[in-house]
């Protein structure tokens, strides 16, 4: 109040801040706001792009997932047509060629190339009526033609040619009903009512379409007058149907969608909310529409349907898209799940990308959201669900290197919470996995049957101090999927939960690194570090399998599953004999396992060497001639850590510092680790000059340990406090 030059507007568009009146506007770009009409999907590879079209904020494209560690940025959506966006279909054989819309049948050709947008509505020819068009107008691209486009007004258009040219294909497929004579709020409005008419589609128009995927020319249309309209052939005849089992004459028809499986097989979506019918009202025909059965079975009472999809492999699994939310259905329609994961939000729209197996949603306020490979849901029968354990099928594995773009081991750089970033789908091979039951520890077992005992009333044992001990020593129970390269070798072990239920896990595509083994993983590692990670695997066919470990027992739960590792074939240098270039990373491998190794052994010996001075020191008897031997193997010490890790003393005073061991050895894992090219011929001397350097000094620091040893046994026989390394001597006397 004391500054108003300073405001903030919410809208259609997100948030955004004025501090000088509204000259100008800081948009806050982090804040997933979207309010999405429609969903579409598209078949570019490797990752397909996900459009739709929004309230006030256009129509919409961009990338179902990234190469970039950062994820889905802003910047990688562009906008394919102005005003409020709809339905986008995007042509199967060139993603480059997009056909979007906006409000009322305003309908362009996109070149994603060029960027150039071509207006291709339908117009009415001299002497015609109006065409009617709704605000939501439903597009379609024939399943039997790339460029075949049906449009839909109070008519059905046709387009052989992608948009050139169009024919009508039907006369009017609504009621024709005069909007001004239907009751609104009770009446009959008269013409000068607040708004009359004004943001709302002209009534008596098609809403919904669909063709079959199995017979040419087999369309079904729904109006927002409660009209299904079917031709058999192409719109030259028609067929109305108006009466629908437990649907009230005249509700919107919100969705259509022909099966895949079945030519006979259509399914309907319902809307009556404009007369405060909030109902769930999905049917299915099994004869093209001359019989239908209700099927939203199970859905909350309060829950409009707005789309439904049938699965292109198993005619009873379902999904639809609410008001408050998703579900799906394994059983036709009987019963219903909601999808987790996703907030209460209108799911306006759903979709399914059909060569990835993914449910991608279009909710009215939250974007686009998307379930990678729902397969598992196609495989969890009752059969499965009674097994103690279960892998699903595991989808390809892309192989490839995620980019830095921006820079940071997360890819997000220098850019900040304000910077808007959606994740990926997790790298490498996802692994889906149920079991029936918890793992459970003897603490969680205990206290599982005092709960029991106290529900029915009764005291429970109490334990003994044996049963106590056991659960302190008690490593908790736990569960691992174990990678199989195709000779049968063990690749990975990737821990995942010892929860009851379905879970997910991945596989980086790595091999484990070959850094120091950590109990916790390294913590607080500055932002262009990266955690430790091993070379990545070949391309092929592998295995995954389950196990779990109890008391140190290991025992499989699963047969193994084979899945397939693909390279995308990106790089411009990629090896052309990845065998030999596998080999050069399995014995870099070993050298840095074993540089790093003498690395961590040699701090160990620095801080021995510290207690057992000052233990001489401490210890009245000792020979000082101890301190001098002592501080020799220091000296020897320090100049093996000069050659391992690098001249300190020379670096910290910035001079020119020769190259250790673990410096050349480092270099070519940071280069051969990101990337699919093979060694170049200084990596292969860097591995050469550093092999042969540290074997001298792995030499010299084994003596040094050895005589290390012969030191701490003096300061034994001293009596000397006991020092890291040492275990202490002693008689009963």
């Amino acid at each position: 109040p004391k500054n108003n030059r300073h405001m903030r507007v919410g809208c259609d568009g997100g948030a955004y801040e004025t501090y000088d009146r509204a000259e100008n506007w800081a948009y806050m770009a982090n804040l997933p706001l979207t309010q999405f009409y429609r969903v579409s999907v598209d078949n570019s590879i490797p990752f397909y792009f996900v459009y739709g079209g929004t309230q006030d904020n256009n129509s919409q494209g961009g990338p179902s997932r990234t190469r970039s560690r950062a994820g889905i940025t802003n910047e990688d959506w562009f906008i394919t047509v102005g005003g409020d966006g709809y339905e986008t279909q995007v042509d199967p054989e060139d993603p480059n060629i997009v056909y979007s819309q906006w409000q009322y049948g305003g309908l362009v050709r996109h070149d994603r190339r060029s960027g150039e947008t071509v207006d291709i509505k339908p117009r009415e020819k001299p002497g015609e009526e109006p065409y009617r068009w709704n605000w939501d107008s439903p597009l379609l691209l024939s399943p039997h033609s790339a460029k075949r486009l049906y449009f839909a007004g109070n008519r059905l258009f046709r387009s052989d040619d992608g948009g050139n040219s169009w024919k009508a294909i039907s006369g009017d497929l609504t009621r024709q009903l005069d909007r001004n004579a239907l009751e609104v709020m009770g009446r009959i409005q008269n013409v000068d009512a607040v708004a009359k008419n004004d943001s709302t589609s002209i009534f008596g128009n098609c809403v919904a379409l669909s063709e079959s995927p199995l017979v040419e020319g087999l369309i079904y249309i729904g109006t927002d007058d409660g009209l299904v309209q079917v031709t058999e052939n192409g719109g030259e005849s028609w067929r109305k149907i108006s009466v629908f089992p437990r649907v009230p004459d005249m509700t919107y028809v919100s969705f259509l969608t022909a099966s895949g499986l079945d030519a006979d097989t259509v399914y309907a979506a319902f809307d009556n909310h404009k007369n405060g019918d909030f109902a769930p009202y999905i049917l299915r025909s099994s004869d093209r529409g001359e019989t239908w059965e209700f099927v939203s079975g199970d859905l909350p009472e309060r829950d409009v349907v707005y789309a439904i999809q049938e699965d292109h492999v198993d005619s009873n699994l379902l999904f639809a898209g609410t008001e408050f939310g998703a579900y799906y259905t394994q059983d036709g329609g009987e019963h219903w799940t909601k999808l987790g994961g996703v907030p209460t939000i209108a799911v306006r729209d759903v979709e399914i990308q059909r060569r990835e197996n993914d449910v991608v949603l279009g909710t009215f306020g939250r974007g686009f959201y998307v379930l990678d490979d729902y397969t598992p849901l196609r495989a969890a029968n009752q059969e499965l669900l009674e097994s103690d354990a279960a892998v699903f099928p595991v989808k390809d594995a892309l192989l490839y290197i995620p980019t830095n773009r921006l820079g940071g081991s997360s890819g997000r750089g220098s850019q900040g919470a304000s910077y808007y970033v959606a994740p990926n789908p997790p790298y490498g091979a996802v692994f889906t996995y149920y079991l029936k039951e918890k793992l459970t520890t003897r603490r969680e077992k205990r206290k599982e049957a005092e709960k029991k005992a106290e529900k029915d009333g009764r005291s429970a044992a109490y334990p003994t101090i044996e049963e106590l001990r056991a659960e302190d020593e008690e490593k908790d129970p736990s569960v691992v999927l174990i990678v199989r390269d195709a000779s049968g070798d063990v690749v990975r072990r990737v821990s995942g939960s010892r929860e009851k239920g379905v879970h997910r896990t991945s596989w980086n595509l790595r091999y484990p690194a070959s850094t120091p083994t950590r109990l916790k993983p390294p913590a607080d590692l500055p932002p262009w570090v990266e955690p430790p990670s091993g070379p990545l695997a070949l391309p092929g066919k592998y295995t995954v399998s389950l196990a779990n470990e109890i008391d140190g027992v290991t025992t499989s739960l699963t047969d193994p599953v084979e899945f397939n590792v693909v390279p995308l074939e990106l790089a411009t240098f990629a090896a052309k004999d990845r065998e030999a270039v596998m080999a050069f990373r399995a014995k870099l491998a070993r050298l840095q396992r074993a540089v790093r190794g003498a690395l961590r052994a040699g701090g160990e010996i620095d801080d021995r060497l510290a207690h057992v001075r000052k233990a001489i020191v401490d210890t009245p008897d000792a020979d000082e001639a101890l301190i001098t031997e002592a501080d020799g193997l220091r000296g020897r010490l320090s100049g093996l850590q000069t050659r391992l890790r690098g001249d300190r003393t020379r670096s910290r005073r910035n001079e020119p510092t020769p190259p250790s061991i673990n410096g050349r050895v480092q270099n070519v894992v940071s280069s051969q680790w990101n990337a699919t090219s093979a060694p170049t011929k200084t990596e292969q001397d860097a591995y050469r000059h550093a092999g042969t350097e540290f074997a001298e000094a792995l030499g010299e620091l084994r003596a040094l340990a050895d005589d290390l040893e012969k030191l701490e046994a003096k300061l034994e026989a001293a009596g000397a406090p006991w020092t890291p390394g040492r275990i202490p001597q002693w008689e009963m006397e």
